[in-house]
């Protein structure tokens, strides 16, 4: 490649196992979006403030830590890629990446290493589902906070790490030994395989680093430790603020939704769902047109699981005039050192807004609005019916969203093309027109029963994306179509069924520069 090197096949690991995707690492920064769409990590030179290779089975692991914290493993890259890429980070980055060597000695005694403070001789036990396997494991999280990890070492050389923002609870046993206690996640990617769902270390009394005395011994002073850098610091299983008897209509039913530290939990008489921060791709913002509610949807990846139908998209329905009040329960010295410039320590105004708020301000998910486009009755999106659901489609500056059921979103560069249709001649249907969509993967979705007068909206809205729109007939520009829309001649020539070659436009930047985040 002219500016960078591209790489298929390239895992990013996570807590629900590993993603296939692509990677593109160029003199700007670290791209990498996952096959088939989804989850995408980007990450610009100049936020990225640490890279290490390490050699694992079959393949080589490239770890990047970011400024704000997050650290992501990249794992796939072949022995010949390491020399090249190392040589091309160096010259843009300014940054020579470390070599790290993985420990497969079989032991379970070493050091662990907490933001440099070590301890000596430690005996660790690994608890996977219902087996107790002692020894050597790597635990692979993905994308984690480098601020706050714990890197269990056997020599100089890294047996594993984990995340501390995973870590739920912690328990002393006995006088020496330590318990943590890992988030569960009910996304459908934390049931493909085994989970680490508990570590227990064994602190001896003789160890030097975690001094203690006869009422705290090593193993208690490890454990305050831990505290301080996970999020159980903070009130352990406390939410940090719960809004009460939330409609939500996928999956369908009333819940209490609590937002805690490190996780979302949807908590309703049949079902309760705990999910995973890491988990949330994007936060979407939509007002109704002329109506008294606001959408709110947590999109996923992966995606929630109830029965045999899996939920990618959360789709909250607040009413658009409540007011609410809400203080965060969350100790001073977190809010100070964690949270002071992401989130305020009360909140009053629109539940929806305090929401998107608060969940931004956990999550780290960014937020889209509504873009530019309007419809006839000046709202944001247009009434349609997609299979035999009736909902609202949105045409975003990136995307449209249909809500709310079933919830969809189409991404612009997921397109092949769109094709306006209309009804057999006729009747009401005259009225109405049809939108086509097709993906470039060759899937369909056909947007029903939209009203012939926001044609002109949809039609200059997507023109204006550079999407191609393709039609049945003949070959029109787009200044003919137009002057067509504009007779009001019933008995002129339907533009819908003439095929139009898009001649408006160029291709937008990667940047969101329309988009509106909170």
């Amino acid at each position: 490649m002219a500016d960078g090197h591209l790489f298929n096949n390239i895992s990013l690991g996570g807590r629900g196992g590993t993603n296939q995707g692509q990677i593109r690492i160029h003199s700007g920064g670290i791209l990498w979006k996952k096959s088939g769409g989804g989850k995408a990590v980007e990450v610009d030179k100049d936020d990225i403030v640490g890279l290490s290779w390490m050699k694992v089975p079959r393949s080589n692991q490239l770890g990047v830590r970011s400024k704000d914290g997050p650290y992501y493993k990249f794992t796939g890259f072949r022995d010949q890629d390491v020399a090249t890429l190392t040589s091309f980070l160096q010259s843009t980055c300014g940054i020579t990446p470390e070599e790290k060597q993985l420990s497969v000695s079989g032991k379970n005694w070493g050091e662990v290493d907490l933001n440099d403070l070590c301890s000596r001789m430690i005996t660790v036990r690994l608890c996977l589902s219902d087996s107790i396997l002692e020894g050597e494991w790597e635990c692979d999280f993905g994308s984690h906070d480098s601020r706050n990890m714990l890197t269990f070492l056997v020599g100089s050389r890294q047996a594993f790490e984990v995340s501390l923002a995973d870590v739920s609870q912690t328990q002393l046993q006995g006088k020496n030994d330590v318990i943590l206690e890992f988030h569960v996640d009910d996304t459908t990617g934390a049931n493909e395989k085994d989970s680490l769902m508990e570590i227990s270390f064994h602190i001896p009394n003789s160890n030097t680093q975690f001094v203690g005395d006869e009422n705290r011994p090593p193993a208690q002073v490890f454990r305050d430790k831990i505290m301080s850098m996970a999020d159980v610091g903070a009130g352990g299983e406390e939410s940090v603020v719960t809004f009460e008897g939330i409609a939500i209509l996928t999956p369908r039913g009333r819940y209490n939704v609590e937002l805690h530290l490190s996780f979302l939990r949807l908590q309703g008489q049949a079902n309760d769902f705990k999910i995973q921060y890491s988990s949330v791709v994007r936060l979407f913002l939509l007002p109704k047109s002329n109506q008294p509610h606001t959408f709110v949807v947590v999109t996923l990846d992966p995606p929630i699981r109830k029965g045999q139908t899996l939920y990618p998209h959360i789709v909250l329905q607040f009413e658009t005039d409540y007011v609410v009040e809400s203080t965060l329960s969350m100790n001073d010295d977190l809010f100070n050192t964690k949270y002071k410039d992401k989130l305020e320590s009360s909140y009053k105004g629109l539940i929806h807004e305090v929401f998107i708020l608060i969940m931004r301000g956990l999550s780290g998910a960014k937020v889209t609005r509504p873009g530019k486009f309007r419809s006839c009755q000046d709202g944001y999106a247009v009434k349609s019916s997609l299979k035999a659901e009736d909902g609202v489609l949105y045409p975003l500056e990136k995307g449209f969203f249909f809500l709310p059921k079933p919830p969809t979103l189409i991404l612009h560069e997921e397109i092949d093309y769109v094709e306006f249709e209309r009804h057999a001649a006729g009747g009401s249907n005259m009225h109405y027109f049809d939108l086509l969509i097709r993906l470039k993967t060759e899937q369909e979705h056909l947007f029903r029963n939209i009203q012939r007068n926001e044609y002109h909206n949809l039609f200059d809205f997507i023109s204006g994306k550079g999407l191609k729109i393709m039609n049945l007939g003949d070959i029109r520009t787009a200044d003919g179509v137009a002057a067509v829309l504009q007779s009001d001649d019933d008995d002129a020539v339907d533009p819908h069924l003439e095929r139009i070659k898009n001649a408006a436009g160029e291709d937008e930047s990667d940047e969101e520069v329309r988009s509106k985040f909170i």
